[in-house]
């Protein structure tokens, strides 16, 4: 993943590292998304969007290991640390927290805490198996998205009345691999962002 993401970070900007990017700033605001996909508002009724809920997971894994690999903490116990053993029982408010503490720890140390992301993944649950499927997935929507003009503001991001990220869930579904099929799902988006311009 980190090689993954060190690519993706180059086609953004080829000086990523120097720049003063606020990966933590993206992150909190990540975990705002997060919490709407999954439901707070006490005033009206909420249905966890679950799958969206874990792609935005997946987007604060992204901005995480950004931050991470600037700082060269990416090490080997990574894996370890979020090979988490998933929550059997569901705990909504629980998640909130979670992710509430996520937040807190980004902006308190203007940074990324693995350990808190980890208590998330814990918390949802997600395993580290889903995450790097996940993120494979997303890691390749990010470059189709740079391809097509994210960057300078041409990019269409509502395909068929439905955002990307949807499109990019059910297609996701058809591939065995994602991370040797990477090349196959990128010609999958392509197909289905063809097929849609004239919706």
């Amino acid at each position: 993943m980190a090689r993954m993401q060190e690519a993706h970070n180059l086609q953004v900007h080829p000086d990523w590292r120097t720049k003063r990017y606020e990966y933590y700033r993206a992150i909190w605001i990540e975990c705002a998304e997060l919490l709407d996909h999954f439901g707070w508002k006490w005033w009206k009724r909420q249905d966890p969007d679950l799958a969206q809920v874990k792609l935005e997971l997946v987007d604060i894994w992204h901005f995480g290991l950004s931050e991470l690999l600037r700082a060269d903490a990416v090490e080997p116990q990574l894996a370890v640390t979020l090979d988490v053993q998933p929550s059997e029982h569901s705990d909504p408010e629980g998640l909130r927290q979670a992710v509430e503490a996520l937040a807190s720890a980004c902006l308190a140390s203007k940074g990324f805490s693995v350990e808190r992301f980890a208590d998330v993944m814990r918390a949802l649950p997600m395993t580290f198996d889903e995450l790097f499927r996940l993120y494979v997935g997303k890691n390749v929507l990010n470059g189709f998205r740079q391809n097509h003009g994210y960057k300078d503001g041409t990019y269409r991001k509502a395909w068929a009345g439905r955002e990307d990220n949807e499109h990019l869930m059910e297609l996701l579904d058809g591939v065995d691999e994602p991370s040797t099929a990477a090349e196959d799902l990128y010609a999958r988006l392509e197909a289905r962002y063809r097929e849609t311009a004239a919706s």
